[in-house]
């Protein structure tokens, strides 16, 4: 099993979790012959290489057939993924990830949960995106993750409720407890997927940790700005202690 660093210093959200992964090496193939166990047509998968700000990384693309979506409620979310041939623990995490979107939603809009209308979260691309992620998570075996201060850009964003404040309103909800700070291009740099799978399975929030790196993955966002638009993925295992440090450090001189 495996340790996980997520480096957010251009936010992260759902297509850049899914291009990290794939940047690791999670084989589309097999992401998009798991995605089938939904029973959800209408999409198509693209992975392709891409640069931002000179950077190579992974750019996933979930390929809509149509693009108005139904409006969908937890409840009918729940019925979709409960009802797949997908793994219980990979069930279990999109489940737990929804549940907090449904949540955050409920309360900016005085609502419950029932009532809420997930409206793009709903859509089909965030339910690639969120399921999709738990699926990588499975295949790369990771077992625990830890994260960077977040980086939430600025500005206003156009959604289904009009303009929006940068972070919206749903996903400050969701970063509630975690750093963030806001650097760079004026735009939305973490959106709501994103926000509710790294607050849901990240285990803290700070500087990188002790760790052993054996893979680094770059999942690329759609713009391409001054600012690298990449979420870093580091792969590898934790260190214990500092004595367990020093230990690799000398290892991995002996080496050379």
């Amino acid at each position: 099993m495996k340790f996980a660093y997520f480096d957010c210093f251009s936010g992260i959200s759902g297509d850049m979790i899914l291009g990290a992964c794939v940047d690791l090496g999670v084989d589309i193939a097999a992401l998009q012959q798991e995605l089938a166990k939904l029973n959800l047509p209408g999409y198509e998968l693209q992975a392709s290489r891409v640069k931002r700000g000179g950077i190579s990384g992974t750019k996933v693309n979930v390929i809509l057939e149509e693009v108005l979506q139904p409006h969908r409620h937890l409840k009918d979310i729940e019925a979709i993924i409960n009802g797949s041939d997908l793994k219980q623990n990979v069930k279990e995490l999109s489940m737990k990830i929804f549940h907090r979107l449904a949540a955050a939603e409920a309360k900016i809009h005085a609502t419950n949960m029932d009532k809420i209308h997930l409206h793009e979260v709903g859509g089909l691309d965030s339910i690639v995106d969120i399921v999709g992620s738990a699926i990588c998570l499975d295949l790369l075996e990771i077992s625990e993750i830890y994260c960077s201060r977040i980086n939430v850009g600025s500005g206003f964003v156009k959604c289904m409720h009009g303009i929006l404040p940068v972070p919206a309103p749903a996903t400050i909800e969701l970063l509630r407890g975690v750093p963030v700070y806001s650097y760079g291009p004026g735009h939305e740099l973490i959106t709501p997927t994103g926000a509710a799978f790294i607050s849901t399975v990240s285990r803290g929030f700070g500087p990188l940790p002790g760790m052993i790196v054996d893979r680094v993955g770059y999942g690329a966002g759609e713009r391409d700005p001054e600012l690298p638009n990449l979420l870093r993925i580091l792969l590898g295992s934790k260190l214990s202690s500092e004595g367990e440090a020093c230990k690799a450090r000398h290892e991995h001189a002996a080496s050379y």
